[in-house]
């Protein structure tokens, strides 16, 4: 916490009273230190209540940030390979469930959930980058409430660089409720029987809750989401 004692400025922090014990928090993402100081940050301030983040593998095999790591019981993702031979080589097989499947069991199990749906380092300061609509599935497979995190800085306000340290500002917004959505997703899900497009209207519905996210996101951020509205293309019949 000592670097954010120095350098974060939290604002928002009411709308974290509300928050379960089951609760999905959404982050834009712009440099490599945020991804460990602003989710200390957001536990320091939640009373020391754990959040599991969705984490590339590799991280969990670096010395020292691997135990970090591991403390707040990620989950960890395969899909993108090392760049460190001697870390590639112990890439572990990927797990039988995937992603949304887990992070949906260990919000069912009572546990929150921490998300970077831009997938990437975003260090354009004007734009956020697509988001991924695993997401969407995640909050609406569980029902969980979403509570978007922007994170910005002093430096991208007054100079429009994003800076690998500096004076960051995190903005908490409102829970985001799914409820009604939920439903219809989880009742969709469980009708498709013999549907030769059984995902199609699934992930229309994942692809829709991902946008309204992330133009929260890009509103607390600081940042424009440029992305066109996601339209139906083919509906199940």
């Amino acid at each position: 916490m000592l670097p954010n004692f120095l350098l974060s400025r939290a604002y928002g922090l009411e709308n974290l009273s509300g928050a379960g014990s089951a609760t999905i928090y959404v982050f834009n993402h712009n440099n490599s230190l945020e991804a460990l100081m602003v989710p200390a940050l957001l536990m320091y301030h939640l009373g020391g209540s754990s959040i599991s983040f969705v984490v590339d593998w590799m991280y969990g095999k670096v010395p020292i940030l691997g135990s970090l790591m591991n403390l707040i019981d990620p989950v960890y993702v395969y899909h993108k390979r090392s760049w460190l031979p001697f870390i590639e080589a112990t890439r572990p097989a990927a797990p039988s469930a995937d992603t949304i499947e887990r992070c949906a069991e260990k919000l069912h199990a009572g546990r929150s959930i921490g998300i970077f749906p831009e997938g990437k380092r975003n260090r354009d300061p004007k734009n956020l980058v697509r988001g991924k609509s695993g997401v969407g599935h995640i909050a609406l497979q569980s029902g969980a409430p979403v509570i978007p995190v922007g994170i910005d800085f002093n430096c991208r306000r007054t100079k429009g660089k994003i800076p690998v340290l500096g004076r960051t500002i995190v903005m908490i917004g409102r829970p985001m409720e799914f409820l009604q959505q939920s439903e219809a997703y989880r009742a969709l899900g469980s009708s498709f029987s013999g549907c030769s497009r059984p995902h199609a209207e699934l992930n229309q519905m994942a692809a829709e809750v991902t946008h309204e996210i992330m133009l929260c996101l890009a509103e607390l951020s600081g940042k424009r989401y440029s992305e066109p509205f996601p339209r139906k293309r083919y509906c199940c019949s």
